[in-house]
């Protein structure tokens, strides 16, 4: 009996190439800690680690329902090095399969997203249903022990939150929701699977992964790289919110003179989403969801990237807006002063971002400190380090809000500046 593979063959995850040791100095108080080690950052041997052991060891996001709502509308996932299709079925279920032909491997399809009956190799015409049922190919029904119904395409395990698509390669992690903790519990009054893109702008960053990340937890950096974003919602405002499982939550407070986030502080007419409170009507929500997900809510649209690592000093970053429908329908509807303000936000964060990644690379550069201000940029390095360490420790983060974390920063300086003074 020949026996048909059930499963993708599944590649060994390596042993970790950062030992424990080698992040202890992470692992403490922020006050007490030191960033992640450099190499990290550039050595090819860690990106593979993390890409098999993460990437493809649980849930990570990979797009919206949006592009799949209706039977054969599908779109391509790159995940952990893999072609992922995510088609909508005709029984209506969101199904993934690995994008490989059972016949010799051949990749099937390449467009990046639309709409087909049927999913057919284009090297042999070996064809899939919606639900990835091979149909009997041409000349093998000589074959000895071959059943088309044991060679359909190989699925992946595939879940929906909010409308946000995520996959689970491994198809061990716990459900979604499990798995996503408090971002689930925080934003449940809003209905984000219902709100509708309106413009992708893809780019490409030459700098790890998780220095984009980090760079996103933290609003520090802002006064000097962001001044049309820091006038709008000064860099020491706002607080954390509950975050356990797999999201870091928080906000950030918009001035009273100004409405949102965009070219001129103002909404352009546009309503609060339905769900929001007055307090949510000044506050920009943001959110890392691990390992590759940022999510930012606005009192009147919601923009997301998504991440993809591509080589350890380059990565491939997903930026989309979305907006209530009963917005994008009016006739006066003009999102480009939102779009534009966070293009050119996101290309500052990206530049420095690069420089980061140059300076790093450097001999001359060892582990550096934290600031009083980056407790969240310490949160998801703790996240990195403890799966570095894979030694079964969850490392508590000991966190203070916004605000405090400010005002004692601003309170050791004048005691500093004080004692000078006084010498």
């Amino acid at each position: 009996m020949v026996d048909a593979p059930a499963a993708p063959r599944q590649r060994p995850v390596p042993v970790s190439p950062v030992s424990a040791d080698e992040v202890a100095n992470v692992r403490v108080p922020t006050l007490e800690a030191f960033v992640l080690p450099p190499r990290v950052y550039h050595d090819q041997d860690v990106l593979d680690y993390e890409q098999d052991a993460w990437f493809a060891g649980g849930w990570v996001a990979i797009g919206r329902e949006e592009d799949a709502l209706v039977p054969g509308q599908y779109f391509l996932a790159p995940v952990a090095g893999e072609s992922m299709i995510i088609v909508r079925g005709n029984d209506g279920e969101l199904r993934a399969f690995y994008n490989v032909c059972r016949h010799r491997g051949a990749r099937m399809l390449e467009e990046a997203s639309g709409t087909l009956p049927r999913i057919q190799c284009p090297y042999h015409a070996w064809v899939y249903d919606l639900e990835g049922t091979l149909k009997q190919p041409r000349h093998t029904e000589l074959l000895v022990d071959f059943d088309p119904v044991e060679w359909g395409l190989i699925p992946a395990r595939v879940d929906a939150w909010q409308g946000i698509v995520f996959i689970d390669l491994s198809g061990e992690a716990p459900p979604l929701e499990t798995f996503l903790g408090d971002i689930v519990s925080e934003f449940a009054r809003f209905d984000l699977g219902g709100l509708r893109r309106v413009r992708r702008i893809d780019y490409d960053v030459k700098a790890n992964w998780k220095a984009l990340v980090e760079n996103f937890q933290e609003c520090y950096h802002c006064p000097g790289v962001h001044p049309q974003l820091n006038r709008i919602t000064p860099y020491n405002s706002g607080q954390y919110l509950p975050s356990d499982g797999a999201s870091m939550n928080s906000f950030m407070d918009v001035l009273p003179q100004f409405e949102t986030l965009s070219m001129t502080g103002e909404a352009d007419g546009r309503e609060p989403m339905p769900g929001m409170t007055e307090d949510d009507h000044k506050r920009i929500y943001y959110s890392v969801v691990w390992p590759n997900m940022l999510y930012s809510l606005h009192p009147d649209y919601l923009m997301l990237h998504f991440i993809t690592p591509l080589e350890p000093g380059r990565t491939h970053v997903r930026c989309e807006w979305y907006f209530e429908p009963r917005e994008i329908e009016k006739p006066d509807f003009n999102p480009t002063e939102a779009i534009e303000f966070w293009d050119l936000t996101n290309r500052q964060d990206w530049w420095v971002c690069e420089l980061q990644q140059q300076g790093t690379k450097s001999r001359a550069f060892t582990q550096g400190r934290y600031s009083a201000m980056e407790s969240s940029v310490h949160g998801f390095d703790l996240m990195v380090a403890d799966r570095y360490a894979a030694d079964g420790v969850v490392t508590e983060q000991r966190r203070v809000s916004k605000q405090d974390s400010t005002r004692g920063v601003v309170e050791r300086a004048q005691r500093v500046t004080q004692g000078r003074a006084a010498d």
